[in-house]
């Protein structure tokens, strides 16, 4: 019974249809049909015109987005368990020759706009100090906390007082509009660039960068090649992407997750380390409690020493979750 991450999910059959119809001669790289469709089809997600490129896998979209946004000498502003900082082995570093990750406070891996000032108010000005391009936040959080539309909006408008950039890694954003019940509109506010994921959500290998700020579309797709990332069969990419969008999938996809994990964490009760506002359960218990949870089947990672992390996927049985919170209720 696997709550170990979304990551390890099937790939949704619809996903796996549109890869077959895609498997046909049609122009290379991004030139295909599926690819220039993107645009357009972001463009009436999102309710306002937008760039949309293809990426494969959620590391490269997070750093081909900040890439936009901040220059060698410069700094991005993130949470100190932020994805960018802690999971992907320098990453931006590398990405973006050489500019830093700003690390900043927060309750459940969420920013605030007096957490970025903690940070940006010290530097001085001048070639002495890494001065700060850009802002990244998570949406969902790495503890699978949800920034609320009025928070995007606060943490958007400091961005723009002082100059900044803001960058929004949506490895999770299907689960946070899920929960939110709002509109992906209101879910990325004003922020310049968004990562959004797919493969946790149902795809196979094919995540977005989703550019609100139309300049920087052509310097992704520079950068994107000189990467390493430009496939040469990329309508397999868009086709996944779109097969996500018809019917509102993505959306589908992660109402089933999050119904998942809020099963599990109404058993967890006073273990409960955050709310549960996506796919992810955050649960206190000791190692001899983890081992007897796996006894009985289940799969999940140990968050430290003394919790345990249980992360429901889209096509997670209702049973499996069901048996789980009991489970965990027996402890």
């Amino acid at each position: 019974m696997q709550f170990l991450s979304d990551n390890a999910a099937s790939v949704h059959p619809k996903v796996w249809e549109a890869m077959h119809a895609a498997d046909a001669v049609d122009a290379p790289y991004d030139g295909d049909a599926f690819s220039k469709a993107l645009d357009e089809r972001f463009s009436d997600l999102f309710g306002r015109e937008c760039a949309a490129l293809w990426a494969a896998t959620g590391t490269a979209a997070n750093c081909l987005a900040l890439a936009t946004m901040c220059e060698p000498q410069g700094g991005v502003v993130c949470h100190r368990e932020a994805h960018i900082e802690v999971d992907e082995a320098g990453a931006p570093g590398f990405y973006l020759h050489g500019a830093k990750l700003l690390l900043a406070e927060g309750e459940g891996a969420i920013l605030t706009p007096d957490g970025v000032r903690a940070v940006i108010d010290p530097i001085r000005e001048g070639v002495h100090q890494v001065q700060p391009h850009a802002i990244s936040i998570t949406q969902a959080s790495e503890y699978g906390r949800n920034y609320r539309p009025e928070e995007v909006a606060a943490i958007s408008s400091l961005a723009e007082e002082r100059g900044l950039g803001l960058h929004i890694d949506g490895a999770r954003f299907a689960n946070a509009v899920a929960f939110l019940g709002c509109s992906a509109a209101e879910a990325v506010g004003s922020a310049q660039a968004l990562s959004f994921g797919f493969i946790k959500n149902g795809a196979m290998s094919a995540e977005a960068v989703v550019l609100f700020d139309l300049s920087a579309a052509d310097l992704v797709r520079y950068r994107r090649k000189r990467a390493g990332h430009l496939q040469s069969k990329g309508r397999f990419l868009a086709a996944q992407i779109i097969a996500m969008l018809e019917g509102d999938l993505w959306l589908n996809n992660a109402r089933a997750a999050n119904a998942a994990a809020a099963e599990i964490g109404h058993a967890c009760v006073d273990r409960l380390m955050h709310p549960v506002e996506a796919n992810e359960v955050f649960m206190r218990c000791t190692a001899s409690e983890r081992e007897a949870l796996r006894k009985q089947g289940f799969s999940f990672y140990d968050w430290g020493d003394d919790a345990a992390r249980f992360v429901a996927a889209w096509n997670a049985r209702e049973e499996d979750a069901v048996a789980l919170g009991k489970a965990i209720v027996s402890l």
